[in-house]
């Protein structure tokens, strides 16, 4: 049985102190755009930076369990924003640039938010809210001068050096994500600073493998509780250099960079890594350097696990995790991989595949992936919606909402979010089982499966492809991934529908968007 005692904080802890503790002359952050340029901060001078900071927004009138909503691009300054926060007992809400005028006013409402701090070109979109913001205190400009807005580097520039940190408890808000359901309004989800304590000694120790010497690129943007995982608390927390890249995303770049800067630890999406697994000339790039990759957000093909392991040597490390809790299943480095797993779940005693009403299922039989309501690394509530929240467990269990089964050995397998898994004429399908054999023809490029309705089975498997460059769709090549599917896995599994298209709709992170193929499929 795991002690849990290993993951609590101490009563009293701020995760800031966890950054802190690295303070040197020794590089935090490389930065590069996509035309070239280049700036980088030891951890000393980024934490004098958001002491300053800090200092600044204190003094402005900003106290312990304000609320503040940050938009940022890929930029220094960004862990600049969210350090000092922290060390002021500030309560940050990630945003995305991406963002819309109502979704902004939702989250700025629902939090009561007494501060917005956005890069320059981003707040153009606030001057579109039209609802009342009765809690809105202090907007906050920075990287350019915007009209009625305070400038973030004159609140900072002649404070001091020096600051000392809020006391905080374990239990105090540091972070409130905000992430989209099936139905309703996002949900706010709370997150003490003891649950970053537990996310560092999980996913940042056992998981991505950082070390203290590694230079480490996390692609996640701000915005993202991914961003905050990673980029932030993951590579910040462990005192290892961070890469950061402000720029599209290129396969060619990607590489490129990736050897330029002999990066170490790589966690992409995998989107990412598709792209970059599809492109010719890969023998061309030398990635010596990296002995650890890693993949979540969405399950990811073997055959892109298999051609890094080609070319590079590296072993690209599935991992799973949601904005409720934190990176809780994956395969380790040294683990036995199996090809198309989640892997094992990191603390076994708190991870379980369960039923509707809470209890184990056996092995082979799906159900819902289940976290332990003790586990320390789980999200304290949903902010203002104890109805939302208790509906989210069942017994001891929090219900993630994504659906898996085990084997014998206690690798998990992903068979989609419960509301993507296909029942058709009494068969239970996975989307990803189906996608993993279609990625494996030469001919598809991307793709992703969906329920379709159908008056005799009650659903059948569609899939919507992106074919390869210089391919053209045809009956002929429906037919022909038809029978390709069929060969790879149960042939009750097959999509009897298959529509090409330019492009397939995803999320601002990257993960695609299964629900609006679906709803698609509905009304055709």
């Amino acid at each position: 049985m795991v002690d849990l005692n290993t993951f609590r904080a101490p009563e009293n802890y701020n995760i800031a102190d966890e950054i802190d503790k690295h303070f040197s002359n020794k590089l935090a952050l490389k930065w590069e755009n996509e035309d070239g340029l280049y700036n980088e901060i030891t951890y000393a001078e980024l934490i004098k930076e958001a002491n300053k900071l800090a200092n600044g927004l204190t003094k402005l009138g900003m106290k312990k369990g304000d609320k503040v909503l940050i938009m940022t691009p890929r930029l220094i300054e960004s862990y600049v924003i969210y350090l000092a926060c922290l060390k002021a007992g500030i309560v940050i809400i990630p945003a995305s640039e991406l963002l819309r005028a109502k979704d902004i006013a939702y989250r700025l409402q629902h939090a009561e938010a007494a501060a917005v701090i956005s890069y320059y070109e981003f707040c153009e979109e606030f001057h579109h809210i039209k609802e009342e913001l009765p809690h809105l205190r202090y907007k906050i400009a920075f990287g350019g001068e915007v009209s009625e807005w305070l400038q973030m580097e004159k609140i900072a520039e002649l404070e001091a050096e020096e600051f000392h940190t809020v006391e905080t408890s374990k239990e105090d808000i540091a972070f409130l994500p905000y992430t989209s359901g099936t139905t309703g309004q996002p949900k706010g989800v709370v997150h003490s600073h003891g649950w970053g304590y537990a996310h560092l000694r999980i996913a940042s120790e056992q998981w991505l493998n950082i070390g203290k010497s590694d230079t480490v690129w996390a692609t996640a943007a701000p915005g993202w509780q991914k961003w905050v995982w990673s980029p932030f608390l993951s590579i910040l927390g462990t005192g290892a250099t961070g890469f950061v890249y402000s720029g599209k995303f290129q396969p060619h770049k990607y590489l490129t960079m990736l050897e330029k800067h002999q990066m170490n630890v790589l966690c992409c999406t995998p989107t990412e890594y598709r792209m970059m697994a599809k492109m010719d000339g890969l023998h061309k790039f030398a990635l010596s350097n990296l002995h650890s990759a890693v993949s979540a957000g969405e399950a990811l093909n073997g055959e892109v696990i298999d051609v890094f392991k080609q070319y590079f040597n590296v072993q690209i490390r599935d991992g799973y995790g949601q904005t409720e809790s934190t990176l809780l299943i994956g395969t380790l480095k040294g683990m036995e991989s199996k090809v198309g797993s989640m892997g094992k779940p990191i603390l076994e005693d708190f991870i379980e595949i369960v039923d509707d009403e809470g209890k184990p299922v056996s092995v082979g039989e799906v159900g819902n992936i289940a976290i332990h309501k003790d586990l320390p690394a789980l999200f304290n509530r949903y902010y203002k919606d104890k109805d939302r929240t208790v509906k989210s467990f069942q017994g001891d269990y929090f219900l993630t909402g994504d659906r898996a089964s085990k084997d014998e050995d206690n690798y998990f397998w992903f068979q989609g979010r419960s509301d993507d898994v296909i029942i058709s004429s009494g068969y239970t399908i996975g989307p990803f089982e189906v996608e993993d054999a279609l990625m494996k023809h030469a001919a598809v490029k991307e793709c992703a499966v969906v329920a379709s309705p159908d008056a005799v089975r009650g659903n059948v498997v569609k899939a919507v492809i992106i074919l390869k460059d210089g391919t053209e769709g045809s009956e002929a090549l429906v037919k022909e991934l038809q029978q390709f599917v069929k060969k790879l896995t149960a042939p009750y599994k097959y999509p009897r529908i298959i529509e090409f298209v330019d492009s397939l709709p995803k999320t601002d992170s990257g993960k695609i968007r299964r629900v609006e193929l679906r709803n698609e499929a509905a009304v055709k």
